[in-house]
């Protein structure tokens, strides 16, 4: 007889470590997917923020022609309607959006073949930008947000909770 219940307990203690084994991986499992989708929200829009980041930069370091050239354009061959001569209009140190230094991304939303980023000054002043995702070349979008679509703005929620930008 003690043969048979030592089995028996074996067999119920390889049950057990089977069903640890199981639990254990499966929230493994849903704590990668978790981690994977926090991630994916974060930084899907990484490279087109980078890019208005380093708009900014020049910007401030008033080298306008480099950032003339990120708009996809050239002082020898200007954007049909958008000349080097608008742009200095815009983002010139007398323009509209002359006070780099204050601007910071407070959105930005992947939007059919680009993204939306709005670049928000002091004194609440938001421009929306658009950057191409093919070829990142930056221009005014031409809405708010992405038009038809409900946005939860999740990745602007997890990159506020890990730093502030």
């Amino acid at each position: 007889m003690s043969s048979y219940l030592e089995a028996y307990g074996a067999a119920e203690e390889h049950h057990s470590r089977r069903i640890r084994l199981v639990r254990n991986v499966s929230i493994a499992l849903a704590a990668v997917l978790l981690l994977g989708l926090i991630l994916f929200f974060v930084f899907r829009n990484h490279s087109e923020e980078q890019q208005v980041k380093t708009f900014v930069q020049l910007l401030q370091a008033r080298n306008y022609t480099e950032a003339y050239r990120l708009w996809g354009c050239t002082e020898s061959h200007p954007c049909r309607d958008y000349s080097f001569q608008r742009f200095q209009e815009d983002w010139g140190p007398a323009g509209t959006h002359a006070n780099a230094s204050s601007a910071h991304i407070t959105m930005s939303q992947s939007c059919g073949s680009g993204v939306v980023i709005r670049l928000t000054y002091a004194g609440s002043e938001a421009v929306p930008l658009w950057v191409e995702r093919s070829n990142q070349v930056i221009s005014f979008a031409p809405w708010e947000e992405c038009p038809g679509t409900r946005h939860l703005q999740l990745g602007a929620f997890f990159r506020s909770l890990f730093h502030k930008s």
